[in-house]
């Protein structure tokens, strides 16, 4: 097992990747004087050599698309095939920005797409969102490798909680019912994140974004927590093995939501701070994933192998 990239450097780290020299200092500037640590490439072959020699320590990468030797699409899929870099965050950041060419770069593991020219205050909020994502991502990893003594003999279980940080314990927690708990936890984190901020505290993707910009997200969370409308609501979760596999089930107290438009990452959003959680566990924790015709409750499997 791998155990790169699981506890966080002191600093967070960003590999920014572009050919052309002046917005590549440009971008290190930036990073820089928002405290980010920032190593640099001009291509694909020169990030990967990077990612060799120091890839433990990135923790987000900045990519540009179009480079000669090696582009951003084609090194986006080396890195996701490789099992020690797969995990890190990599924003896309170009002047391709028709559709099709939005989806091939979601298809090769891109989740965040800026499309040139850049505003700072965009790069920034989306560079900021990958960093909160990719250390929330090596603390649960790091209570997982905590509790990896396997728990083979449950085979159901029933639970129940109110807040974010009792959803994350509970994700690491029940990943480790399943084949390969690696796999699994960071979609049920996202399944229970969805479950209360837009399931019982009724907060919607255009306010998620608006939070997200503010950076009061976790500040308006913890008012409506204790709102009489939202206090008393709470997210049920049921865990059960069958003979096909293991079947996990969560179930809010809110009034559900137009699912459809979630289960993948639409390229109309795909420069948006947010809206990629169901989408990554249903194309890299589950097998299969789907939702009640209302919207609050989501059923995850993987199947027996």
């Amino acid at each position: 097992m791998y155990l790169r990239n699981i506890i966080p450097v002191e600093k967070t780290t960003v590999l920014a990747v572009d050919d052309n020299p002046l917005a590549l200092r440009l971008l290190e500037s930036m990073l820089e004087r928002k405290k980010y640590r920032v190593q640099t490439a001009v291509n694909g072959v020169d990030a990967l050599r990077v990612m060799e020699e120091c890839g433990e320590e990135v923790d987000i990468i900045l990519l540009d698309r179009i480079m000669p030797e090696m582009d951003g699409i084609e090194f986006c899929r080396k890195v996701k095939a490789d099992q020690r870099f797969r995990r890190i965050p990599i924003i896309m950041q170009t002047a391709a920005g028709k559709p099709q060419e939005i989806k091939e770069g979601i298809e090769a593991g891109v989740f965040y797409y800026l499309v040139k020219p850049l505003a700072i205050e965009t790069l920034s909020s989306i560079v900021e969102a990958a960093r909160l994502k990719i250390h929330k991502y090596r603390e649960q990893r790091k209570r997982f490798l905590e509790l990896q003594e396997s728990m083979t003999l449950v085979q159901s279980l029933d639970c129940s909680f109110r807040t974010l940080g009792e959803g994350e314990k509970l994700a690491v927690f029940l990943s480790q019912f399943f084949p390969d708990p690696d796999q699994v936890f960071t979609g049920i984190s996202e399944l229970f994140i969805n479950a209360v901020e837009h399931g019982n505290l009724a907060i919607s993707y255009e306010e998620k974004g608006q939070l997200l910009a503010r950076n009061t997200l976790q500040e308006e969370i913890d008012r409506r927590l204790t709102q009489p409308r939202y206090k008393d609501r709470i997210v049920r979760v049921s865990f059960e093995k069958k003979e096909d596999g293991c079947h996990l089930i969560t179930s809010d107290d809110g009034d559900g939501f137009d699912w459809q438009n979630y289960l993948s990452v639409d390229t109309t959003r795909a420069i948006h701070n947010h809206g990629r959680g169901i989408a990554m566990a249903n194309m890299m924790s589950f097998d299969k994933l789907f939702f009640n015709k209302r919207g609050n409750t989501v059923t995850g499997v993987v199947w027996s192998r």
